[in-house]
């Protein structure tokens, strides 16, 4: 933050009571610029007002020299900020059009942090080591990304929701399609190449706030906020696929999508596809909103998660309640399945996540993590051994299931952070921000990429989910959002740059 000598308040008799009879004894200093030279015959002495100071003319002359000196170390430190900040300025607009951006660029927010009691030479110092560690800082990141960068890509846009899009995932089996939750009460599989809605799903009577594919068929699995889950079966056929838009060109609409009202969405959306509006099979033992559901490797369980604070476990052949999994203190907020191993972990509210270990069937033992000081909004596994963990505080946090008492690594964030997903081959990280970026990390918590947004691309509200589909070549990232779009993205990280 620029630094500015103040002016000094004059003498500190002059709004003092007439009647008061002490005088007072005080030295003030009249502020001149220290660049300026001061006028031929005017001693240094005769620029010190309260003539009747005891002070001798040395030591005031003495006083006289150390306040120059201390104008002329803030007016060096003032210059050198705002030096600082027009690099950053330059090196931001540099890197925007490249699709990057620095984090915490803006200096202002890089505050000093300063006491009253330190010498004026410990605060100088303290300002020029601050400012040399930020310059040093910034320029070493940009030469870690100069020979090897991140490219990110956006490919598609999936519209067709007319509200905020909650969750969304990519089927496992052939024909693979993309899945969207909606809070429009629907669900809509997207045909990956063209973007065409496939499939409605309508059997729910509130928001759905989650989707997941079953392993092996062609069953879907949704949870609402009509406190059921539901799992359907869909038949969909690929469309002949289509040479991609050029996302760059510019928009005759400088309106958001997401700021237009229902009425104004164009076409039909998604009335026009076939909908299924009848579930295969109907879960109805919570007391409150299903807010996310996922399936048992092998597919024939599923696990519920609720506001109810509860998460079941169901038969899916018979729809039967199996386990009643209990303990957390607060609403569940995300629940996931090991993809090999019959492991379960919910996140909720109390600030913790819990890990449920079916894997003995006459044992259920439960471990409980604690480390976010927030709602842990998801926690998810990864292909080995760790699960990665998202809170409202700001931070993700990587776990290793075998030493469960602190992460082995933790990212910190400018944003809430909401569900995450970690690639099965390349063990990146993605991000989705409450303030509408999306950033990509590795399992050490080293920053790799910031997918490129603008007024024209990107996001225009709160990103909820992000989804990998590393099976695909050309769009293996997915994001969906509360602008009512999804987005497929190309993420193209080189080997070099996951190394460092």
């Amino acid at each position: 933050m620029p630094v500015e000598g103040g002016s000094s308040s004059g003498s500190a008799s002059a709004g003092r009571h007439p009647k008061q009879k002490r005088k007072a004894h005080s030295l003030s200093i009249r502020r001149t610029n220290s660049t300026e030279e001061r006028p031929p015959g005017i001693q240094r002495g005769d620029m010190l007002e309260g003539q009747d100071s005891k002070l001798p003319l040395a030591l005031r002359n003495n006083l006289l020299d150390l306040f120059g000196q201390i104008e002329r170390e803030f007016e060096n430190l003032y210059i050198e900020n705002l030096e600082l900040r027009r690099e950053i300025d330059s090196l931001n607009e540099r890197l925007t059009g490249d699709g990057q951006a620095v984090d915490g660029g803006d200096p202002t927010k890089g505050a000093l942090k300063t006491k009253a009691s330190h010498s004026t030479s410990q605060l100088s110092q303290k300002l020029k080591t601050t400012y040399k560690a930020s310059t040093s800082k910034i320029v070493s990141s940009f030469k870690a990304t100069t020979g090897s960068r991140a490219l990110c890509q956006l490919l598609k846009e999936y519209i067709g929701h007319r509200d905020g899009i909650w969750d969304l995932s990519v089927t496992r089996t052939q024909p693979v399609v993309l899945g969207t939750a909606s809070a429009d009460h629907s669900a809509l599989l997207w045909s990956i190449e063209t973007g065409k809605c496939l499939l409605r799903y309508a059997g729910h009577a509130g928001s759905v706030n989650s989707i997941k594919f079953h392993p092996t068929e062609q069953m879907a699995l949704t949870a609402s906020g009509d406190q059921t889950a539901h799992i359907w079966r869909y038949m969909v056929q690929l469309p002949a696929p289509q040479p991609p838009p050029d996302v760059s060109a510019p928009c005759d609409d400088d309106q958001d999508s997401s700021d237009r009202e229902e009425g104004e969405v164009d076409g039909e959306g998604p009335c026009e596809v076939p909908t299924v509006r009848v579930a295969t099979a109907t879960l109805k033992s919570h007391q409150g909103v299903v807010i996310a559901a996922d399936w048992l490797v092998g597919g024939r369980q599923v696990v519920t998660a609720s506001w109810d604070r509860a998460a079941n476990l169901y038969e899916v052949e018979t729809s039967e309640l199996v386990h009643t999994l209990t303990g957390h203190d607060q609403e569940l907020t995300h629940c996931c399945t090991h993809p090999t191993q019959r492991l379960v972990v919910t996140s909720s509210r109390d600030t913790t996540f819990r890990l449920w270990d079916f894997r003995d069937p006459s044992i259920h033992s439960v471990n409980v993590f604690q480390g976010h000081t927030d709602t842990v909004t998801s926690a998810v596994f990864t292909v080995g051994d760790n699960v990665v963990s998202g809170s409202d505080d700001r931070t993700v946090k990587v776990w290793d299931l075998k030493n469960m008492r602190s992460p082995i690594a933790t990212i910190r964030t400018d944003s809430a952070v909401n569900r995450i997903s970690v690639s099965a081959n390349q063990k990146i990280i993605a991000l989705p921000h409450d303030n509408r970026q999306v950033r990509l990390f590795d399992m050490s918590g080293v920053r790799l990429a910031r997918l490129p947004r603008s007024n024209r691309m990107g996001h225009r509200r709160m990103v909820c989910c992000t989804a990998w589909n590393e099976e695909n070549q050309s769009c293996n990232l997915f994001t969906c959002g509360f602008d009512r779009q999804a987005i497929g993205w190309n993420i193209n990280i080189p080997a070099l740059l996951q190394e460092k």
